[in-house]
């Protein structure tokens, strides 16, 4: 808190770690096939090391990652190839980032595809299931305020509750589709979450069972610095349309803006009591009749809910709420208000250029009306349903319809082709990036919140380490000036300003990895050093 007792607000800041399904179609292993697909996707994407070293522990949730020139990374989860997002500040950037990534994956996908036997393909999915009990995640990461986790999590629960009642109504907005429904959910034809039957608690840190709708996982991301903290979401699915994007990323900033703020609006007829059965029920409604009570003794629909969710929102933005913390948050209720009105109005045409589930469910009815015998229990329709996030460009649904100027594209194909190859400049990925252009080889570690770097001499061998706690800062306009020129300022230079403490080992002509990123003075192998800061 500041010194006047006014709650700190900082940035809603946001990044995401989005799990690829991934298999190998024409080959059987007894084990299945993902851990094969996984390593093949990974190996054709270039990167850094996220340790020069490599690790002691293999970590199945967390193997091989890589750091790339853009300031996101990749790595393996549970044989998933996972793309985590560079930080950025808007939705705008946040949808170029995420279709980025998938222009990333797609050419790994191309490139790995190549080097197959004949009979066997390598296929790599952008959704949440596979529609026969197994499910991975979409998580986006919030940059929040300590005190603002704190009240989440532990002194104020009417705030976990109301972000809770968001979710569970916010498959309207966020879903991708399903056909079906799995875990020994209720049966339905097709519902609008992929992920709304896997989820078993209310509040919980754990990610891949009994998952929560509210993850309380503590892990900032930020250094040590008690300023920070991250809100981790992990019950929305992976989204195509662009629209869908956007309204997913910046209605979240804006509650989350409101939580952060205290604002008044967290009121109990915004509040389930049971928001984790309406999280399921609401996504097998299509509808709109399904009513759940608040603890205002309320029945609510799910559109009902949204719209006392909006009403609220638009008042805290009218009021200036979110000046300084969420970029064009005035547009995003705007977009956000007629996106309800037109679900209101049923006006599936509008929508399905808007929003995924809207989109694979009209696909889906055609083809059946176009194709007798086709239900929506056939299998054509079932791989259909995974087809729509294919990332083979000539498989995929998603992309043919865009392709055609079916979907609406509020993010130009230059915005999201300069996020391939070039960093945020508005976010410590700005710097983490040209660190790693600069030292290629010479880094040795790096992580979200720290770049650390190699300098060698005959006798000793030196790591210096750039610290990027503040997510907002170390941006280009901080550091622009080092980048720029880059034949007039030497590395040396560069490190001086962003790396000025070092570590001086002595190593005997062996290099050895540090016991871990926090504590570089600690080296083991065979024989072990300990090292002095250089004063």
């Amino acid at each position: 808190m500041k010194k006047d007792n006014r709650p700190e607000l900082l940035p809603k800041i946001v990044g995401a770690d989005i799990e690829i399904g991934n298999f190998l179609l024409g080959e059987f292993l007894p084990q299945g096939t993902g851990a094969e697909a996984s390593k093949l996707l990974l190996r054709h994407i270039a990167g850094t090391p996220g340790s020069a070293f490599g690790t002691l522990k293999y970590d199945p949730q967390d193997f091989g990652r890589k750091w790339l020139s853009n300031g996101s990374c990749c790595y393996i989860d549970l044989e998933h190839l996972e793309i985590c997002l560079p930080e950025v500040r808007s939705a705008w950037d946040f949808t170029a980032a995420f279709h980025a990534q998938l222009r990333i994956v797609q050419a790994a996908l191309h490139n790995a595809s190549a080097t197959l036997q004949p009979g066997v393909s390598l296929q790599a999915l952008a959704c949440n299931s596979d529609g026969l009990g197994s499910s991975w995640g979409s998580h986006l990461n919030f940059l929040i305020s300590r005190s603002c986790f704190e009240n989440i999590f532990h002194f104020r629960l009417d705030m976990l509750l109301w972000l809770a009642s968001y979710q569970a109504c916010s498959s309207l907005i966020t879903g991708q589709g399903k056909v079906g429904a799995e875990r020994a959910s209720e049966r339905v034809d097709y519902q609008l979450s992929q992920r709304a039957d896997f989820f078993e608690e209310v509040v919980g840190l754990q990610t891949t069972f009994s998952r929560p709708i509210i993850n309380c996982r503590n892990e900032a991301l930020c250094g040590i610095d008690a300023k920070y903290a991250r809100f981790h979401h992990i019950s929305c699915d992976s989204n195509l349309i662009h629209t869908a994007n956007i309204l997913k990323v910046g209605i979240m900033q804006i509650l989350l803006a409101m939580v952060e703020s205290e604002n008044t609006q967290i009121k109990p007829s915004l509040m389930l009591k049971q928001p984790l059965l309406a999280f399921r029920t609401f996504s097998h409604d299509l509808d709109f009749t399904i009513k759940h009570k608040t603890l205002g003794d309320e029945d609510l629909t799910a559109l009902e809910l949204q719209w006392r969710f909006f009403d609220a929102a638009s008042s805290f933005v009218s009021a200036g709420g979110c000046e300084e913390m969420v970029p064009r948050a005035a547009e995003i209720i705007n977009l956000w208000g007629d996106t309800l009105e037109r679900l209101a109005a049923r006006d599936w045409e509008t929508l399905s250029r808007r929003l995924d589930w809207v989109l694979k469910r009209s696909l889906l009815t055609e083809i059946m009306n176009e194709t007798p015998g086709l239900t929506w229990e056939s299998p054509e329709i079932k791989q259909l349903d995974l087809l729509y996030g294919s990332l083979n460009p000539q498989e995929g649904l998603y992309w043919a319809m865009e392709g055609a100027g079916y979907v609406d594209l509020p993010v130009s194909d230059s915005q999201v082709q300069r996020f391939v190859h070039e960093p945020p400049s508005d976010t410590r990925a700005y710097t983490r990036a040209h660190l790693l252009r600069k030292f290629g080889s010479e880094v040795v570690a790096v992580d979200w919140d720290k770049v650390c770097i190699r300098q060698s001499s005959d006798i000793f061998r030196r790591i210096r380490t750039a610290k990027l706690d503040d997510p907002a800062g170390s941006a280009r306009a901080q550091n622009g000036g080092l980048f720029k020129n880059r034949n007039k300022i030497s590395p040396l230079a560069i490190l001086k300003v962003l790396a000025p403490c070092q570590d001086v080992i002595t190593v005997h002509g062996k290099s050895h990895a540090p016991h871990t990123m926090e504590d570089t003075s600690y080296y083991y192998a065979s024989d072990v050093f300990r090292s002095e800061p250089r004063r």
